[in-house]
């Protein structure tokens, strides 16, 4: 019997083509999640990095003895950088440079010529921070008084700068100074000016005698601190005030937060009774250091609610002495909070002890961002050889182009610059891409919204994380915020909610937490209002991302359990676009975590 070879052969080739066809589609999606959860957690990080570099490099100049305030090349001269002598700094993978510029500032709150025959009262410092890889320069200006204090032989001055987490001045802070070393106790309550400044004149002379503390209203909390057992070299230590001399302090205060940390098992079920540590990473005392946030809690209903905290890195850890393993977080070990924001903080426990575990922790080199979508191949050797295999989970949801136009109900990988609907007040097609107002005879509609198309996780066990979107600043004139709907249906009813769970409400900050309102839904539907008062601007949106954890999947992380103990492990680490990393005679005594730093 003769065998017709060309008829399977040719139905082979078929499957073939139809194989790399969907292969690529899915390829192609996943490079553009990455690449959009990177750039969100690089934004994020930036600024940590910037307001870190600004707190420790504008407080040298601040320390300075006067004459020495000036630049190395500039007038006034003096030791601090300026560009061509630019500070260099290595950060991760970041290099950024910082420099100053010094120039003489005449108060006139002390006259003019020939009143005040002097045009150089005090000294403005603005310091700049580039990042060499992005070439984005970041500022900051502060004003430095000289020491010498005129007419004022036997006491001394005291200048309180208060500013927010960016360098910007905070008007109406509460300051508080209070002196117990005077005889009576000197008790001052005075209040920052559209400046951020108060200047307290004639206090008498004392060696870190001034305790100051800086707050207001929904604002966080700076101070001094005396000297102690449980801090005896505190960063800012008590102000000490000089005859004929002024003391500068700065004092940075932002709006509080909330972090709620949730423990969950792998099947997303609360986990109550979990005992943590959450620190945060500023210090107020150093040799040995003290953090200004170190505390314990216990979870109830699975739940840590931290309410008015202020912007910090905080990182949770589980407490020894349970009968737990951390499988995972969410987002991966440590979070950068920003002011005014309600974040999330997921960890994820595995409930049944085990001996010896590995959590294996993927990340850019360069970005530090999760890597999604890795694979991971844990290889044991000795007498009983065993392969075990995983993949680092956790899911964005991104939309850049709105080009495509309205009429599309449910997304794909197919129609990604489409949505469902607007009110006719929406213009897409302009460049840059991005959402905006429409304009009509050269003045742009007062308001205006737009609905997404419906978007599908997978499953009902999805926790959505955060709403971030681009541009974050918006003309002052203009409005951009945003409302999100979920159902268990994928033809709704959509009700459209903000971050309290209320249709009351609106995302106004990018990076907030997405109400848990949405949890344990399938589907989601974003929708964005945009507004303006002055119809010669307009706001834009080119970007947003909805970041979520399908089945309790955690970003960037693979937890292998029930191993043995030995060192004959081997780990290898691979994803399209990176080098391959392996780790060799890995040691597994224990539960453990290893984090793999993945670079092109």
């Amino acid at each position: 019997m003769k065998k017709n070879y060309g008829h399977n052969s040719g139905f082979n080739i078929i499957e073939l083509v139809i194989s790399i066809a969907i292969f690529a589609i899915l390829a192609a999606g996943m490079l553009g999640t990455y690449s959009a959860l990177s750039q969100s957690v690089k934004v994020s990080r930036e600024k940590t990095v910037i307001n870190s570099l600004a707190t420790n490099y504008l407080e040298i100049a601040k320390n300075m003895p006067y004459n020495q305030v000036g630049t190395i090349s500039g007038n006034p001269s003096g030791q601090l950088a300026d560009f061509t002598n630019a500070i260099s700094v290595k950060i991760e993978a970041s290099t950024y440079k910082i420099y100053y510029e010094v120039t003489y500032i005449d108060d006139p709150a002390d006259g003019v010529a020939p009143t005040d025959p002097s045009s150089a009262d005090y000294k403005q410092v603005k310091m700049s921070i580039l990042n060499t890889t992005t070439n984005k320069v970041v500022s900051f200006v502060t004003d430095i008084m000289p020491k010498g204090l005129e007419g004022l032989n036997n006491a001394g001055a005291l200048r309180i700068l208060v500013i927010d987490s960016v360098g910007q001045p905070v008007q109406g802070a509460s300051i508080h100074i209070e002196s117990p070393t005077t005889t009576p106790t000197m008790i001052l309550d005075r209040t920052s000016d559209a400046s951020g400044l108060w200047t307290e004149v004639g206090l008498p002379a004392r060696v870190n005698g001034y305790h100051i503390v800086v707050t207001k209203a929904g604002f966080s909390t700076d101070q001094t601190y005396a000297s102690s057992v449980s801090n005896p070299n505190p960063s800012k230590p008590d102000a000490t005030i000089v005859n004929g001399e002024i003391t500068q302090v700065t004092f940075i205060i932002d709006a509080l937060s909330t972090l709620n940390i949730r423990t969950q098992n792998d099947i997303c079920q609360a986990v109550s009774g979990v005992n943590v540590n959450v620190r945060g990473a500023k210090l107020i005392g150093t040799n040995p250091s003290v953090y200004k946030f170190n505390n314990n809690y216990t979870s109830s209903a699975g739940l840590i609610a931290l309410n008015n905290i202020e912007w910090d890195t905080y990182t949770p850890t589980l407490l020894s002495g349970q009968s737990y393993v951390v499988r995972g977080t969410s987002p991966i070990q440590k979070i950068d909070v920003l002011p005014g924001t309600t974040q999330t903080f997921t960890i994820i426990l595995d409930t049944n002890s085990t001996t010896n575990s590995l959590l294996v922790v993927v990340k850019d080199a360069a970005t530090q961002a999760s890597l999604e979508g890795s694979d991971v191949h844990l290889q044991k050797g000795g007498s009983t050889p065993q392969d075990y295999y995983g993949i680092t989970g956790g899911s964005v949801w991104v939309q850049n182009s709105w080009k495509g136009g309205p009429g599309v109900v449910n997304w794909t990988s197919t129609s990604t610059t489409r949505y469902f609907t607007d009110d006719g007040n929406i213009d897409v097609n302009s460049n840059p891409t991005g959402v905006r107002l429409k304009k009509v005879s050269g003045k742009y509609k007062l308001s205006g919204w737009v609905e997404s198309s419906t978007f599908d996780t997978g499953t009902s066990a999805t926790n959505f994380t955060t709403l971030t979107w681009a541009p974050t600043s918006q003309n002052p004139a203009t409005t951009l915020k945003f409302q999100i709907a979920s159902s268990n249906d994928i033809n709704g009813p959509w009700t459209y909610l903000g971050p309290d769970g209320t249709a009351a409400t609106y995302y106004t900050v990018s990076g907030n937490s997405i109400s848990s309102a949405h949890d344990n839904s399938r589907y989601v539907r974003y929708k964005a209002y945009l507004s303006t008062t002055n119809t010669s601007r307009t706001p834009v949106l080119t970007s947003l991302n909805i970041n979520y954890v399908s089945g309790c999947y955690t970003p960037g992380q693979v937890w292998f359990d029930a191993l043995t103990a030995g060192n004959y492990y081997t780990l290898y680490v691979s994803m399209s676009g990176y080098q391959t990393q392996t780790i060799n005679s890995l040691d597994i005594n224990g539960n453990q975590s290893i984090e793999i730093l993945m670079t092109p």
